[in-house]
């Protein structure tokens, strides 16, 4: 949990409470339904939830605004962007049944009222949203077909809606055919960790 503070020092008592809450949770959760590595649930605030805030150091989302968080798993990285941006609304989608379950669970038992939840494949998913947020679900390019129909034309924040992904490795052949539209930001030059050393939060306006 320190290690949240450490970059993100403002968060109110209920923030801390939730971001607190987590480890117990998915610990829990993990036991029964596996969504996240077992070796890896111990990294649980480094390597998942710090991961998903990376988000929130390159914008800041406008309060009101609808982001929908593309194969998200057990909650990621929705939750804790719900928890940090509490007046944005987060739809979590996901095509595996018992991951939207465990992600479900773990929002009501930390009270969060901003997000909504779906078990369907993304091409089902026929709402609009300012932005879709996702963490190394499949390649840009198929990403960005399936979710072109779900950005709206109604533009309230800073940085132009489209799609914003969690991304590591070597990128220049997957962002190539978008390079015009592309902005690539590392999470290195934010958070001081190895495990961010080849992370990095890729914006692609649709």
């Amino acid at each position: 949990m320190e290690i949240i503070l450490k970059y993100f020092p403002d968060l109110t008592e209920t923030q801390k409470q939730q971001f607190a809450s987590l480890y117990d949770l998915y610990t829990d959760w993990n036991a029964k339904i596996n969504v996240i590595s077992r070796k890896d649930i111990e990294n649980l605030y480094e390597h998942h939830v710090l991961h998903s805030l990376g988000i929130a150091k390159v914008t800041r989302f406008a309060p009101g605004t609808h982001i929908m968080d593309l194969g998200t798993g057990g909650g990621f990285p929705g939750i804790p962007l719900a928890i940090l941006f509490p007046e944005v609304k987060f739809h979590l989608v996901d095509s595996i049944g018992k991951k939207v379950r465990v992600a479900t669970e773990v929002a009501n038992s930390i009270g969060l009222k901003n997000v909504t939840f779906r078990h369907a494949r993304a091409e089902e998913e026929k709402q609009l949203f300012d932005f879709v947020v996702s963490r190394a679900v499949m390649p840009l390019a198929d990403l960005l077909k399936i979710i072109r129909k779900n950005i709206t034309p109604k533009q309230q924040n800073a940085l132009p809606n489209g799609l914003i992904c969690l991304k590591g490795g070597e990128l220049a052949n997957e962002t190539m055919p978008f390079k015009n539209k592309t902005v690539m930001y590392d999470l290195k030059d934010y958070f001081k960790e190895e495990f961010f050393e080849t992370k990095k939060v890729v914006y692609v306006a649709p």
